[in-house]
């Protein structure tokens, strides 16, 4: 399909590179556009880039009642070159489709996905923020729109991506770890239910467990399966060890964890990193003493915002404090982290197809 362009008039928008003095923070600002695609009769129509803006939605949309709605997460980096590039989109697209696929809506083909958030890239391009480790971030999301009060799939819905320039989620680099709580009493997800989805509602859930996390002095919640025994995700991430061969621990995945892209990347990348990267189950009792033995030396989580957020220790609900290693952010994680960022921003080069440029073709 091809893609309408609505545009700003040049009087409104950016004309000039955006040179921010000081930090722009992560999540705040928006670009001057966004692309949107509805649902009806079927299919996805009408592909379209806008002025950034309100919507227009009636009061009863459905995912007002019903959180029909989902949403993804991607980077786009500044290369030295000057131009824009994205990290594995095509992943990002995949996903969206399976968390589509598991609160029932229509999927969207995948190089559509691509072409649209290519596109408006392509337009608010000179709102790239030009300052060490920043990024445009990247928000596609679909939500039901039909007027219809009764619990089932919607039959309409909006497709939009926005951008948000952003700055370094590390300025300084990753040097301080954080603590988790890891709690029996909340849980993010159960079998047979939403958790591998990216949907709004998980989000939703999972804010009274981060409020109990912050009583504790805690930044987020290690969730635990809903039988306490095995270790799942950490807050909005997939959680990790590093046991002290240097091997990288991250939880097989199941249908209550989210296939975080990151992890997905890096195990991908064991042999540029030179080290083993593999899934198992991981037990919570024996990851408790594995780290009182000295065994785990590292630990934390992998997801696209941070990349990588350095746990230093744990903390249960009795008070209980168990550190990891010494406390302080290890050599391994600081590996994977440089490895990662360099790689997104074209310091090192990437596997085949991981980064891509954004093409310039916009009117």
């Amino acid at each position: 399909m091809d893609i309408k362009y609505n545009l700003k008039s040049a009087s409104e928008r950016r004309t000039e590179p955006f040179k921010p003095e000081g930090d722009v923070g992560f999540g705040k600002l928006r670009t001057d556009h966004m692309f949107l695609m509805d649902y009806r009769d079927g299919q996805w129509c009408d592909p379209r880039i806008v002025p950034y803006g309100p919507f227009e939605m009636a009061p009863g949309a459905m995912s007002l009642h019903y959180g029909q709605s989902i949403f993804e997460g991607a980077k786009a980096f500044m290369h030295e070159d000057g131009e824009i590039y994205t990290f594995r989109l095509n992943k990002n697209a995949e996903r969206m489709n399976r968390s589509a696929d598991i609160v029932c809506i229509p999927n969207i083909d995948e190089s559509m996905q691509v072409k649209a958030i290519n596109a408006l890239i392509d337009v608010d391009r000179l709102w790239f923020p030009q300052q060490q480790g920043a990024c445009l971030y990247i928000r596609p999301f679909i939500f039901a729109t039909e007027d219809r009060l009764s619990v089932s799939p919607s039959q309409q819905y909006t497709f939009c991506v926005m951008l948000s320039p952003s700055g370094a989620y590390y300025a300084s680099g990753v040097n301080n770890g954080i603590r988790l709580l890891i709690s029996t009493k909340y849980h993010r997800a159960v079998s047979g239910g939403t958790g591998a989805s990216k949907a709004a509602g998980n989000y939703a859930a999972s804010l009274r467990a981060g409020k109990a996390a912050v009583e504790y002095g805690a930044s987020q919640v290690l969730y635990l399966d809903s039988t306490n025994t095995q270790i799942e995700e950490a807050g909005a991430m997939n959680h990790f060890h590093i046991l002290k061969d240097g091997t990288v621990i991250i939880p097989t995945f199941t249908d209550t964890i989210l296939k975080s892209i990151t992890s997905q990347s890096i195990m991908e990348l064991g042999d540029m990193l030179g080290c083993e990267v593999r899934q198992e189950t991981v037990m919570l009792d024996k990851f408790i003493a594995d780290i009182e033995a000295g065994e785990i030396i590292e630990a934390g989580g992998f997801g696209t915002a941070a990349v990588v957020s350095p746990v230093s220790s744990y903390i249960f609900e009795d008070g209980r404090i168990l550190t990891v290693g010494d406390g302080k952010v290890g050599p391994n994680i600081q590996r994977i982290y440089k490895l990662f960022t360099d790689l997104q921003k074209g310091n090192v080069a990437a596997p085949q197809g991981w980064v891509k440029r954004v093409e310039r073709v916009a009117p």
